[in-house]
């Protein structure tokens, strides 16, 4: 890493030394259509909802540029307040700005945080010309995935246990050798414990499974009554089981001791020291982590390296380019979680990629793997034009 440190420090010292300052942070909130997806992500054939996201474009004093879209559109406020906490910085000073943004979102969940810090790796790629997961020394250009399901529900593609054996079986003839299923949100666990079984016998000698309840069941006993069909049907891991958000740490490790599966949480706990906290309390078996949700790709390769110091895996949740570039640098992760995926292809994805780039379901490769990209930086270009003409909110920070 010293001489990567070397030449970003030629970098930001040409011409008068300030050319690579951030001068101009603009932020869109866009809304764009999603079909197959019906209310509460329910795969439903023909239906439509839609969806926001945020999207951050930063701009240097000699006109470099770095951008990223993604995000929770939720978070505006909290990522207009970052870009006014890293306007004037250095754009290679990601440490720094991850330490300005920790204080100006301390009352916070920091969840506009991420896409300042992505945006301010692909602008650093681009300038050095390399991609950020060789700025992080990764090496890995193909990644493993699994299909990561919408929920279960009535009138769907998903509506029986029957239904995700038989997604399952779609997934598997694609490439994917890991299937995760989202159960059904009406809190009980009979339906959940009853796929879980029929997922095991029917496919789990060919793929790698997996339980998201989404913390949708209600209480110990019902997180219990689906861990045991986990350890029945031998899942790969069983994630963020009932409705406390993954946050009780004494709970999930009496879970652990009466469960042969591992226990996965995270999502709903944000940042490193959070996540570390948890984890020494023996609340977790693999450790979570996000670049949209753990103040980006310098607090998400942070949670990544505190798990293995401890010798654990951590799991990133959710695609994009900046999860690809992430985990192209961990050694101790398994999967690429590819969501939410259903046999209606609905995609939540924002359709904004001018290069090529996609996480849709049919686009896993025969090895069951999706390409690293290889560009500068993130390795992404965006339809700025589409952003701006779906463009709920534009705010300029200069």
């Amino acid at each position: 890493m010293d001489g990567l440190r070397q030449d970003e420090a030629a970098h930001s010292e040409r011409a008068d030394g300030r050319s690579s300052r951030i001068s101009r942070i603009e932020l869109w909130i866009f809304s764009y259509p999603m079909v197959g997806v019906g209310p509460g992500g329910v795969d439903v054939t023909g239906a439509r909802s839609e969806r926001t996201r945020l999207a951050v474009r930063i701009e240097t004093r000699d006109g470099a540029q770095g951008s990223y879209v993604g995000g929770q559109a939720n978070a505006l406020s909290q990522a207009t307040a970052c870009a006014r906490s890293v306007l004037g910085l250095d754009a290679f000073a990601r440490e720094q700005a991850y330490e300005r943004i920790r204080r100006q979102l301390r009352k916070e969940d920091r969840m506009g945080a991420g896409v300042i810090d992505i945006a301010m790796w692909d602008l650093a790629g681009k300038r050095m010309g390399l991609s950020v997961s060789q700025m992080l020394g990764g090496t890995k250009t193909r990644l493993p995935a699994y299909a990561s399901t919408w929920f279960g529900g009535e009138g769907g593609g998903l509506s029986t246990p029957e239904a995700f054996v038989d997604f399952a079986e779609e997934c598997h003839g694609l490439g994917y050798r890991g299937f995760k299923m989202h159960g059904w949100t009406d809190g009980s666990p009979v339906r959940d414990a009853e796929a879980v079984r029929l997922l095991g016998r029917k496919v789990g000698d060919r793929m790698a499974l997996m339980h998201d309840a989404a913390c949708h069941l209600r209480n110990f006993a019902d997180a219990l009554e689906v861990g045991r069909a986990c350890d029945d049907a031998n899942f790969f891991w069983y994630e963020d089981p009932y409705s406390d958000g993954g946050l009780a740490a004494h709970s999930h490790r009496r879970l652990r001791e009466m469960l042969r599966t591992p226990i996965l949480l995270g999502e709903h706990v944000r940042g490193l020291e959070s996540m570390a906290t948890l984890t020494l309390a023996d609340g977790t078996d693999f450790v979570r982590a996000d670049p949209d949700f753990d103040i980006g790709i310098t607090g998400t390769m942070k949670i990544a390296h505190f798990a293995e110091a401890l010798g654990l895996d951590c799991e990133l949740h959710a695609p994009g380019p900046a999860h690809r570039h992430c985990m192209a640098a961990m050694r101790n992760t398994n999967f690429y979680e590819l969501s939410m995926v259903g046999p209606s292809r609905g995609n939540f994805n924002a359709p904004v990629y001018t290069c090529g780039y996609s996480d849709a379901l049919d686009d896993i490769g025969e090895d069951g793997c999706v390409p690293v990209p290889e560009g500068p930086g993130l390795g992404v270009s965006y339809d700025w034009d589409y952003i701006a003409r779906n463009a709920k909110s534009h705010v300029v920070v200069e």
